[in-house]
């Protein structure tokens, strides 16, 4: 069975290509294709000899998984429902803003974490995504661009916990700042978490000024462990810690996103303690308004709601912003588009 070329390093492509009497450097080339160039199959890649891209046709495939739904909004956002060739599926998604072109890749399929509110774990989690699994979302995005638009930012913040599998992502990570790679700056890319201490301290240690965002959607414990079940075994204060020795190792400004729920963390209350709890810190809260959900029984806050919120972190001396809602007609809140498609599946082998 031909292997993903996605799944392998630069230098086992080389080692392939003298295994298979071609000269070293075919393996840049073969990359720059891959990245450079938005090769859709081997066939495009013309600097190829037909007897080497038959070789590469025989051995790999370009292109894993199947696009099962592309989905387009009125604001030029597009998502996409991939399904792998075990039949899981994930969503990646693309979104256009005038000076920046950013994706939002998975790295699981469904999530452990357990948040009452999100989409994202409501089937729970099946598996970490493989090297090429998250690869294949980045460059099918990629290619989604037009030829005079440039990929400029990476939000890792799709389906599952970053951290979880992060023996994966950051090896990715790598060939998509690799100048032969993508050649985006660490800077330019956020990895997003539920809060897992040591895996923050983990992903410190590496050295890359990778921005860090932690999903807080609560400042007290109590109120966090009803929002985000794990907390329980966490705590607040210990994600804090791990979060100012991100701070201190990378020097890199952690972002705090905060979603909105209607009448349930949305209160002044709730806005003052959020200040209290970062006001000796050099962090800035992302505020998100819920994206309803049919299979959720969450509200949106209202719109005074929301403004009355920055108002009083502002206020407090604390940097908030409220994320721009984007893609809001397709299914908009992540993990969305997947439920549907794996309710529809099942719904059909039931019957």
């Amino acid at each position: 069975m031909a292997r993903a070329i996605l799944s392998l390093t630069h230098d086992e492509i080389e080692a392939w290509c003298l295994e298979n009497g071609e000269k070293r450097f075919r393996a840049d080339q073969v990359r720059r294709w891959l990245f450079e160039n938005r090769a859709e199959s081997f066939d495009a890649m013309l600097d190829l000899s037909k007897v080497f891209r038959e070789k590469l046709k025989e051995s790999f495939t370009l292109f894993s998984a199947e696009v099962v739904a592309h989905q387009v909004a009125t604001d030029l956002t597009e998502k996409l429902l991939l399904k792998m060739p075990g039949g899981d599926t994930v969503e990646c998604v693309l979104m256009r803003e005038p000076d920046r072109r950013t994706i939002c890749i998975s790295t699981q399929v469904g999530c452990a974490m357990g948040c009452v509110f999100c989409a994202s774990g409501m089937l729970g989690l099946k598996r970490n995504l493989s090297r090429d699994e998250i690869l294949e979302q980045i460059l099918r995005l990629d290619r989604l661009l037009d030829a005079d638009e440039r990929l400029t930012n990476i939000v890792v913040m799709g389906i599952g916990e970053p951290l979880q599998n992060l023996p994966i992502l950051l090896p990715v990570l790598d060939e998509v700042t690799d100048p032969k790679g993508l050649g985006l700056s660490p800077r330019r890319i956020t990895i997003s978490t539920v809060g897992l201490p040591e895996k923050i301290r983990e992903l410190a240690a590496v050295g890359k000024p990778y921005n860090l965002a932690v999903s807080l959607h609560a400042a007290t414990d109590q109120l966090r462990n009803e929002l985000v079940p794990i907390n329980d075994k966490i705590g607040v204060d210990a994600i804090l810690e791990a979060t100012d020795e991100y701070f201190a190792t990378s020097g890199r400004r952690v972002t705090f996103e905060y979603v909105l729920l209607g009448g349930l963390n949305d209160q002044p209350d709730h806005a003052h303690q959020l200040a209290s709890l970062l006001k000796s810190r050099n962090a800035h809260v992302n505020l998100i308004p819920m994206n309803r959900v049919e299979a959720l029984e969450f509200d949106e806050p209202s719109a005074s709601r929301t403004s009355e919120f920055v108002s009083i972190l502002e206020e407090r001396g604390i940097a908030a912003t409220v994320r721009k809602r984007k893609g809001a007609d397709i299914d908009a809140a992540c993990g969305q588009l997947r439920l549907k498609e794996d309710e529809h599946r099942t719904s059909n082998i039931q019957h």
